[in-house]
């Protein structure tokens, strides 16, 4: 009692593909704005304070390290981390500005 349909196969109707690209622009536009936008202004600020950088600021690194700016180069800085243990860290080892933190 098995039954076999056999479905005729058609064309697909042909129609105009605009409604498909509207559809990809409105998905590059809804990525653009919710993620790239975004991540584009959080890097252009991370080179702004990277680039402000001067002795006495207090940050910290990627790992997690605090410290005090001793002297910055170009691509490096020196960090005070406690006492007289001084670390040679890259600047874009740098992620965030601890001073106004530190004070409260």
């Amino acid at each position: 009692m098995n039954m076999l349909f056999i479905l005729p196969l058609q064309a697909a109707p042909q129609g105009s593909a605009l409604p498909t690209i509207l559809m990809f622009g409105a998905i590059i536009l809804v990525m653009w704005l919710f993620m790239i936008r975004p991540q584009r202004k959080q890097q252009k600020e991370l080179a702004e304070f990277r680039n402000a950088l001067k002795k006495g600021d207090k940050v910290v690194t990627v790992g997690g390290i605090y410290g005090e700016i001793v002297e910055v180069n170009e691509k490096t800085a020196l960090i005070r981390v406690d006492g007289d243990v001084k670390l040679r860290v890259d600047k874009q080892g740098l992620v965030k500005d601890y001073s106004e933190t530190a004070q409260k």
